[in-house]
């Protein structure tokens, strides 16, 4: 611990300073908001202040006091959001930070998180570093990790819940002011004096008699998880000690800096006045709701009115409180999801007709009236729930997209646009990790909601698609709507998925409604963003080639797990073989064909297709007198959603000088593919411009140079693969490489 600690705590302890009575300055207890930390400045009697940087527990042992360093796993990190439902992205924010020990991570559902350090997504965003703040788009994500790496080791790992439309998000973090303490004290009985130090017993500090204030704790987001996490880790990260790149307790505070109080602090921005607008007939409340198309109405009634009446107006009033904080400023739809209405004596005929008995009770009504949950409750129990953190909007979404493709189904009268409308409302409902706990089972005497679960023929169900899907096939222009159900159905995220829980294998409806949109695939660009901006909608269309890349990717897996890998193997063929005929074949629909390829010939001695694809994209994309500016130029075209636009530059560049060697090294190992010996020199010598000394990508080099007859260059070559040989070199692979050279150069190659 650095002296200056000592310094600076003798100075500001118990001394006496006299001020001047300014209006507004009243003695008492005052905590700091600056993000250097907690601090208490105490004005007592006397004219006396205390700064109080410490707190914490001790034990008495004798004559001995012991401070007791109680890890703590709350949170330093403060966050604040804004929403923006038509935001695509996300926007992070830290203000004035310094970034080298920090980190953040990226988690949809249940997938893994993904790191990255932010001094990285500093050198990418400000190469100069010349910007104080760090400003960055993320994609949307479920959850957001913020990480502190400590110098001991210890990580502070929080997990953030981000909220519905959550369109910005500014992180600022509260150091220690003057870091851990490691110290001990003594009573000495000889002067009455406390006497407190480091380990060394230097420079003590001495106390009299004299107790310390707890602190007041401050309101802020509560992380999800926060745990202390030693040595934290995660794949890909840089082993570097934070205490050599960043030390927050060598912030030194200029005290020469005083605040200008001459001019007046900005105003405190008023609260927005919300009100629930309450309609006096269910009629009109339904009117309302069908009108504002993302709402539901609460129906509440209750036979004590006089009850029910004071009920219904404080959970209003508590409402419109609610939704005005979050709001702040401004109005917001994000949180004003619901319309409330009190049934009155007119409402009891539409109560028997619809069997609702409980008293008091809560229904909830989508604008058509159909019943989508119901509770025997009262308002004030379920408040908690109808909140904007609450998850019954969530599952009132799921109840009211299968009530509507119920509904429309028997709907005889039912048009094409009606069916599209009723599989969308299905495929766009969010993946529910819980599908028991929306079985809407009825407990009895149970005060919680119900949902309404309507039950579907799935056969039905795959019939109706099928003739939706064949009956398009000759369309002018594309449906968005139907583009939308499509690419979630074929991700196994749609309708299917959300209605029977079920993952499933491409069939023969899936690959004619991939024709659609491939057929359509420019028309469908042109009009994705003013699709996903649609006023009162909520959509998130990603770039059609890239999602059915994907798509083919994730079916590959799920087909080998249901053990039916051969049955779509020539239809995803054709697929991309459509996509780069169409001359659609982005990175990613190359790479996971690529992938495809390679995985589907496992099975046999080559890979003849593979290399006669990747020697079109080869020549195509990657050939260049300058390959790292056409690389470049390729990262920078990447769509905001692919994997290796958010990994970064090096993945990308490391994934293509990968596919290269591996693509050379199969001649190397099957004489089948000897008539891609040339090009296969080609590519690996295209390796090894990305990559340079890489003693596996020379190795790979100097055996086609053997076997296209360049015996001393390949001899050469191999030396080098030798000399470049590390620590991480398999030692297996190193030793074949040692062995390979002694090969070459006794002739037995």
């Amino acid at each position: 611990m650095r002296k200056f600690v000592w310094s600076v705590l003798l100075v500001i302890t118990g001394i006496s300073y006299s001020f001047c009575q300014v209006k507004g300055i009243e003695k008492g207890t005052y905590l700091s908001t600056n993000k250097g930390g907690k601090i208490k400045l105490n004005l007592l009697d006397d004219n006396k202040y205390e700064l109080i940087f410490y707190t914490g527990n001790y034990e008495i042992k004798g004559d001995s006091l012991i401070f007791i360093q109680k890890e703590k796993s709350e949170s330093n990190f403060n966050l604040a959001f804004a929403t923006d439902k038509k935001a695509k992205k996300i926007k992070i924010k830290f203000p004035d930070s310094s970034y080298y020990s920090f980190y953040m991570g990226t988690q949809n559902g249940s997938e893994d998180v993904v790191y990255q350090r932010l001094s990285d997504i500093k050198t990418k965003t400000d190469p100069n570093w010349e910007k104080t703040d760090l400003e960055f788009e993320i994609e949307k994500t479920n959850y957001l990790y913020l990480v502190y790496e400590d110098y001991d080791g210890k990580s502070n790992v929080c997990k953030y819940a981000l909220p519905k439309d959550v369109s910005e998000v500014t992180v600022t973090y509260e150091f220690a002011p003057l870091g851990d303490l490691k110290i001990g004290g003594f009573f000495d009985r000889k002067t009455n004096e406390l006497k407190i130090s480091e380990p060394a017993g230097k420079d003590p500090l001495v106390f009299l008699n004299e107790k310390d204030p707890q602190p007041v704790k401050e309101k802020k987001v509560i992380p999800l998880e926060s745990q202390i996490i030693s040595n934290w880790t995660y794949p890909g990260k840089e082993t570097i000690s934070p205490i050599e790149e960043f030390d927050p307790a060598a912030a030194v505070v200029d005290s020469a800096a005083v605040a200008d109080y001459s001019v007046a602090p900005p105003a405190v921005p008023l609260q927005y006045d919300f009100k629930l607008k309450i309609e006096n007939n269910l009629k009109s409340a339904l009117a309302a709701t069908k009108e504002a198309k993302l709402k539901f109405l609460v129906f509440y009634s209750n036979a004590n009115k006089t009850v029910g009446k004071e009920s219904f107006d404080a959970f209003v009033k508590d409402q419109e409180t609610q939704i005005a904080y979050n709001m702040y400023d401004a109005y917001n739809p994000v949180y004003d999801v619901y319309n409330y209405y009190l049934a009155g004596a007119d409402d009891k005929k539409w109560l028997k007709n619809n069997k609702i008995t409980n008293d008091p009770s809560i229904v909830v009504l989508n604008g058509d009236g159909d019943i989508l949950a119901s509770a025997k409750s009262d308002l004030s129990d379920k408040s908690y729930q109808f909140g904007y953190y609450g998850d019954l909007y969530k599952k009132l979404q799921r109840a009211n997209a299968f009530v509507y493709i119920n509904k429309t189904f028997k709907n005889k009268k039912a048009t094409d646009a009606d069916l599209i409308r009723a599989f969308n409302r299905a495929a766009v409902l969010e993946i529910s990790y819980d599908y028991d706990s929306d079985s809407g089972a009825e407990v009895a005497n149970s005060t919680e909601f119900v949902l309404t679960k309507i039950s579907s023929d799935k056969k039905e169900v795959a019939q109706t698609w099928k003739n939706l899907i064949e009956s398009h096939q000759k369309d002018s222009k594309p449906d968005m709507y139907l583009v939308e159900t499509i690419l979630r159905e074929i991700k196994n995220q749609g309708f299917t998925k959300q209605l029977f829980n079920e993952e499933r294998v491409l069939n023969d409806t899936d690959f004619l409604s991939i024709d659609y949109i491939l057929k359509h695939a420019d028309k469908i660009e042109e009009n994705r963003s003013a699709f996903n901006n649609k006023e009162g909608e909520v959509h998130n269309l990603g770039n059609v080639i890239s999602e059915i890349s994907s798509a083919l990717q994730a079916n590959t897996y799920i087909a080998q797990e249901k053990s039916s890998s051969d049955i779509n193997k020539e239809k995803n063929i054709s697929i991309y073989k459509k996509i780069i005929a169409l001359g659609k074949g982005n990175f990613e629909s190359y790479s996971n064909y690529f992938q495809y390829l390679n995985n589907a010939e496992d099975a046999t001695t080559s890979n003849i297709d593979f290399l006669k694809e990747f020697s079109i994209y080869f020549d195509s994309n990657l050939v260049s007198s300058s390959p790292i500016e056409k690389l470049d130029s390729m990262f920078s075209a990447l769509d905001s959603s692919s994997s290796y636009a958010y990994d970064g530059w090096n993945s990308f560049k490391d994934y293509h000088s990968n596919l290269c060697n591996n693509a050379a090294w199969s001649v190397v190992l099957q004489p089948q593919n000897a008539n891609f010996l040339k090009e296969a020199i080609k590519w690996s010598e295209y390796s090894l411009v990305v990559t340079k000394n890489n003693p596996y990508y020379l190795d790979t080099l100097a055996q086609l140079y053997y076997k296209d007859g360049q015996k001393q260059k390949a001899i050469e070559t191999q030396t080098l693969a030798v000399k470049y040989l590390n620590s991480v070199t398999e030692p297996e692979t190193a030793a074949d490489i040692k062995d390979t050279l002694t090969k070459m150069q006794n002739g037995t190659y």
